[in-house]
């Protein structure tokens, strides 16, 4: 059983290590250990997390199954669409229908505030995530690339979601 749980501003600590923790295993193949430290520090530290949900409408939840947490997902509002920030697994958990689960609660989601997209950003080479999200519908709409700063860059495509019509 999959549960998908709101992360608490007194568990940003928490979360920021279980960021750290997947990060470390999901990236090596396609990041410098460098550049994920950077990533991490910057985007995903617990400084940035609750800057996010202080300033930036983001909110965290956790991916629960059997009653570990097996990843997480953020979520930001902006104006015209729903921004799928993070969506993150530890790898032992991956390949269960978590990722599945965790889509269609970010789609009600959206719904649920009035947005009929969902937008997100994907590594150009993350071939495994940008399978996913064609499977579930997205489709690429530009590419981009992002000076993040500490001398590197995110070389990415925006991927859309339209939600109009659907049943959810």
């Amino acid at each position: 059983m999959i549960k998908i749980v709101e992360v608490k501003s007194d568990e940003i600590k928490e979360l920021a290590e279980l960021a750290s923790e997947i990060w470390h295993e999901y990236w090596t193949d396609l990041l410098s250990d460098g550049q994920i430290d950077y990533m991490l520090d910057k985007f995903q530290s617990e400084k940035a997390m609750k800057n996010q949900l202080n300033n930036e409408n983001y909110t965290y939840f956790y991916l629960i199954s059997d009653n570990q947490k097996a990843g997480y997902l953020a979520l930001a509002k902006r104006k015209d669409y729903l921004f799928l920030s993070k969506m993150y697994i530890k790898g032992e958990h991956r390949h269960k229908g978590i990722g599945t689960k965790a889509f269609d609660f970010a789609k009600k989601y959206a719904a649920d505030n009035g947005y009929s997209k969902i937008r997100l950003t994907v590594k150009k080479d993350n071939q495994n995530s940008i399978n996913a999200y064609l499977k579930w519908g997205f489709k690429t709409v530009d590419s981009i690339v992002t000076d993040i700063g500490g001398g590197f860059v995110m070389d990415d495509y925006v991927m859309d979601y339209e939600i109009k019509g659907q049943t959810l």
